[in-house]
């Protein structure tokens, strides 16, 4: 049943006044460049999958290089949650540019770290080791910079144009992958084929230094969010960040329906949209490495735009209204799009890179629908005290087991598919793309059914709640069960894909050692809050 809209609160409510205009406009400025640079070196990683495989691991088996390299890429999504919760206290407790500065610095230092990386032929094993340590650092450093960058620009814009104004956060991760793209093409461009498969795939990820040095300089001369700066100076900041927001059911609850309701939907879609379509049409499709980047290249550029579109949008109509609508033309449109991409890909029939231009523009408007307003939904869903904890943990999660992990499940589902054909409802070519469609699909239903309206919230109410926080048990078993579906598919299904045949399997040891510390570290605080009562 759908949750009534939140109410409109009067400005009496508080004394936070949003800055000038010309203040908000540096704010963005500085906030974006940083964001779009961390996206830049999180994603240049992806956007050399193939290269990377034939360096830093051991050749023999070329699609198992493949799915090591993606695996590896998809380590830096696994530790995103993590940096969540590690910078999100910092930014909770210090101060939301403190915590962005931090950031900006580990991940500028690993990718320059990448690119003098020796490969296996010369160092041996500790090269997809070093990596894959490498990789970790970026999704920690990555999953404290988006909740800090979209907090910090939503605490100082008005109410009513906060869609507008956060949307410009939102361009960061598509700018970041298009500017890893144009600097790939550009390096690839200026010397022969056999220096850039040797070293010249280097240059992107050293360039990456000159870019987070200016990104630096221009951070630095921020000032600490005004109504972060007013609760400090009240004493209202939070001393524990992490247990008020994660404390009680009723707090597991909220962060589950944002993670199934609006995070993995979202997820899902971004990823498909723009990442998997990359890898799709160069190793299913058959299209040249130039030509695939230049295609996607050239549909971000038309299509970023719409971010600020839908961003704005939400204001006027709601983000519920929004993102719900762009979940559900995904999981319509996303398997007839791919459908109709085969017929112009030299594997399917007549090359036509207009066509696919046109096609994956289509995808990446699906993008912009769920993704433009979410940055608005997240922060007017938590209290100003937790925020930047609360907003990091499900946007992470989503994005970094939902959406990261996306091209090695893909992989995985066609390779199951191109064994037995006669249990798919899709060709082998698009069995990789059920996944995304049945995500959209969970997500536009709990979302529709679970998520409250918030775009008539204050930003500094310290009452509200996007998500009803009165624990509603059959609710919480629902989501708490897809939540364990999820895990019990990724070990069963996914994880094993990681071990080599006749060895143990290591990879699903840690992580079900994973999850029992994340279920003791749940448990035992509330079995000690009953013990005391």
């Amino acid at each position: 049943m759908a949750q009534a809209p939140l109410p409109a609160h009067t400005a009496a409510a508080s004394d936070h006044q949003p800055s000038d205009t010309r203040t908000i406009w540096k704010v963005i400025a500085a906030s974006s460049v940083g964001t779009m640079i961390e996206w830049y070196d999180f994603y240049i990683f992806g956007s050399l999958a193939t290269i990377l495989a034939g360096t830093f691991f051991p050749q023999g088996n070329t699609t198992l290089a493949l799915v090591q390299t993606l695996a590896t890429f998809a380590a830096g999504f696994a530790a995103r949650p993590f940096g969540a919760l590690f910078f999100g206290r910092i930014g909770d407790l210090v101060g939301r540019k403190y915590a962005f500065l931090v950031t900006l610095l580990i991940m500028g230092g690993a990718t320059f770290i990448i690119g003098l990386l020796p490969g296996y032929a010369t160092i041996g094993v500790a090269a997809p080791i070093i990596l894959l340590l490498l990789r970790l650092v970026q999704g920690l450093a990555l999953g404290g910079e988006y909740g800090g960058a979209a907090t910090y620009v939503a605490e100082h814009v008005p109410d009513n144009r906060r869609g507008f104004y956060t949307a410009f956060i939102q361009t960061t991760a598509t700018l970041g992958l298009l500017v890893s793209l144009l600097v790939i093409l550009a390096v690839r461009s200026v010397m022969p084929a056999e220096d850039w498969e040797r070293w010249g795939w280097r240059v992107p990820f050293l360039l990456s230094s000159v870019l987070v040095l200016v990104s630096l300089f221009i951070r630095m001369r921020l000032r600490e969010s005004p109504l972060f700066t007013q609760m400090k100076a009240a004493g209202k900041t939070s001393t524990r960040p992490i247990a008020e927001s994660f404390g009680s059911a009723g707090r597991w609850q909220t962060m589950l329906i944002v993670l199934w309701g609006a995070a993995a939907g979202q997820a899902v879609i971004w990823y498909t949209g723009q990442f998997y379509a990359l890898t799709w049409l160069e190793n299913v499709g058959k299209v040249s490495f130039v030509d695939t980047r230049t295609i996607i290249a050239v549909a971000l550029v038309l299509a970023t735009p719409f971010f600020i579109v839908f961003g704005a949008l939400s204001d006027r109509i709601g983000r519920k209204k929004v993102m719900m609508a762009g979940n559900l033309l995904g999981a319509i449109f996303i398997i007839p799009i791919f459908q109709l991409m085969w017929r112009f890909t030299p594997a399917g029939g007549t090359y036509n890179a207009v066509a696919l231009t046109a096609c994956v523009f289509v995808l990446v408007i699906f993008v912009t629908i769920v993704y433009g307003p979410i940055a608005a939904f997240l922060v007017e869903s938590f209290p100003a005290r937790v925020r930047y904890t609360s907003v990091s943990l499900p946007y992470h999660v989503g994005n970094g087991y939902f959406g990261g992990f996306l091209p090695v499940i893909a992989t995985v589902v066609v390779a199951f598919a191109t064994a037995r054909p006669e249990g798919f409802p899709v060709a082998a070519q698009y069995a990789g793309l059920l996944y995304p469609v049945a995500v959209a699909i969970i997500t536009f239903i709990l979302g529709t059914l679970l998520l409250r309206e918030t775009k008539d919230v204050r930003i500094d109410d310290e009452t509200h709640a996007a998500v009803d926080t009165t624990v509603r048990p059959a609710v919480l078993g629902l989501l708490i069960a897809l939540t364990l579906a999820a895990l019990f598919l990724a070990d069963r299904y996914l994880l094993s894909t990681f071990t080599p045949e006749g060895e143990p399997p290591y990879v699903q040891y840690g992580f079900r050692g994973l999850l029992l510390v994340v279920a003791l570290a749940v448990v035992v605080p509330r079995l000690g809050k009953r013990g005391r009562a």
